[in-house]
Formats: C-alpha cells, sequence, structure tokens
C-alpha cells in the first residue's frame, strides 16, 4: 500500500512496493543587487551594445588621427626591415576592426614595403584584423544575433556559412565588392569553426592583396608592366563583380 510523507522543505516522498521515489520542489534564489547587475552586463544585448560602442571608438579614432598619412609621410625612421614590416601588420589588422578600407592599407604596403615584405605584412594584417573581427562578433554579438535570423535569405546564408565554412569563406574572399568587415561578423554570428576561417582567409584574400601591393610598390612608375597587369587584376574582378551583382539584382525584383 503506498504511503505518503510531506517533508518540512515542501518535498514529497513516496513508497510504493518497496521503492522509494523523492520529489523535491526547486525553490527559487532571490540574487542580490550585484548579482542581478552582473546577469544584466553578461545578458546578449548588453554584450552586442558593447560590441556597438567599441566599434563606434575604433571608427572615430581612426577619423581622428588619420592613419592614411603614412602614405604621404612613409614610416617612421627608426623602424626598418622585418620589424617595420610586423609593427605595420599589427597596426593593420587594427585599422581594418577600425574600418580602413583595406585597398587603401594595401597600397601603403607595397609603397613602403615593396612587393615581396609588403606583400607579406598585408596579408598577415588581413588574417589578424579578420580573427580581432570574429573573435568579437562571437563573444559579444552571437547570442544576440542569431535569433534574429529567420529570414529565407538570413537563414540560407547562416546555414551556408556553417555546414560549408571554408569553402564558402573562401569564395568570399575571392568575390571583390564584398565588404571584409561584413563577411567577418557575418561569420561570427553563423557556427562557422576558427580554424576554416582563418585560413580561407588567409588564401582568399592574397590575389587582391597581391594586386593593391604591385600596384603601391610600382606607382612610382605607372606605365611598366607590372603596375599596368596589377591593375588590371583589380579592375577586371571589381567589373565582374559589379555585372553580377547588378545581374542577380534584377532577378530578386523580377521574382
Amino acid at each position: 500500500m503506498p504511503l505518503d510523507a510531506t517533508t518540512r522543505s515542501g518535498g514529497t516522498a513516496t513508497v510504493s512496493h518497496g521503492t522509494a521515489e523523492l520529489a523535491v520542489v526547486a525553490v527559487p534564489v532571490r540574487l542580490g543587487l550585484a548579482g542581478r547587475c552582473t546577469r544584466a552586463l553578461l545578458s546578449p544585448w548588453a554584450r552586442f551594445t558593447l560590441l556597438v560602442s567599441l566599434l563606434v571608438g575604433a571608427a572615430a579614432t581612426v577619423l581622428l588621427f588619420e592613419p592614411q598619412r603614412l602614405l604621404a609621410d612613409g614610416w617612421p625612421p627608426q623602424l626598418g626591415g622585418a620589424a617595420a614590416a610586423l609593427v605595420f601588420a599589427l597596426a593593420y589588422g587594427l585599422c581594418t576592426v577600425a574600418f580602413v578600407p583595406r585597398p587603401l592599407l594595401n597600397l601603403a604596403a607595397g609603397a613602403l614595403f615593396g612587393t615581396q615584405l609588403g606583400l607579406g605584412a598585408a596579408v598577415a594584417g588581413t588574417v589578424l584584423g579578420a580573427g580581432i573581427s570574429f573573435g568579437l562578433g562571437r563573444v559579444l554579438g552571437q547570442d544576440a544575433l542569431r535569433p534574429l535570423l529567420r529570414g529565407r535569405l538570413l537563414t540560407a546564408a547562416d546555414g551556408q556559412l556553417s555546414r560549408h565554412g571554408f569553402r564558402s569563406m573562401l569564395a568570399v574572399r575571392l568575390f571583390p565588392g564584398v565588404p571584409f568587415a561584413a563577411a567577418n561578423y557575418c561569420a561570427a554570428v553563423s557556427r562557422m569553426g576558427w580554424l576554416p576561417f582563418l585560413l580561407a582567409t588567409a588564401l582568399g584574400s592574397v590575389p587582391n592583396t597581391a594586386a593593391y601591393v604591385v600596384a603601391g610598390a610600382r606607382a612610382s612608375t605607372p606605365t611598366s608592366p607590372a603596375f599596368l597587369i596589377a591593375m588590371a587584376c583589380i579592375a577586371v574582378p571589381a567589373l565582374a563583380g559589379a555585372v553580377v551583382a547588378w545581374r542577380k539584382r534584377h532577378q530578386l525584383r523580377g521574382r
């Protein structure tokens, strides 16, 4: 015969056919002021607000200090060789996080360091900047933005990046006209892994970056074959990207 006994804490112990079952009623825990503040600060939208604030502050800093003056003033004379390229790569990465256009930075890399060292510094800075943006977006923005991925196009893009991260990001890096920062944060909101993202960024950014670096290195001789080939490598993909975007836009309008 079943036997019920109510405990002092509100739990109920039920004994039936020699088997004991204990049902414990959960008692809500009240957080103090410090606990509530901590939970609010760590909430998804609070972290997203912090991300937006950081990016706005970084962009404002760039507008005030104008790093593009390096093209006119040159690199500090006390730095040279690999050390200068390493410092430039670090500055390059931070500037891309602050929305400084990469073509300008690539031209500066070629003008300051030549083709080979400039290309290495530019690619390293590209990967560094992409990694910083990806990390910020993943930690501060993913939890807030993922619930908003409800539209058909957004859901499809998220699924493509999440399931086929490397090849999708490689195509994005190779395709001209896709904003660098937008690609970084879209990848961060998706479930793409770190390694596919960084590897695809490193490989996919080489062709376009090399064209700008060569153009910057040979800017003093605009009639040289190297400069003309570099400009063709910049113009032709950009024109092809514009044509593809125009056709896709008209196809969407037709639907």
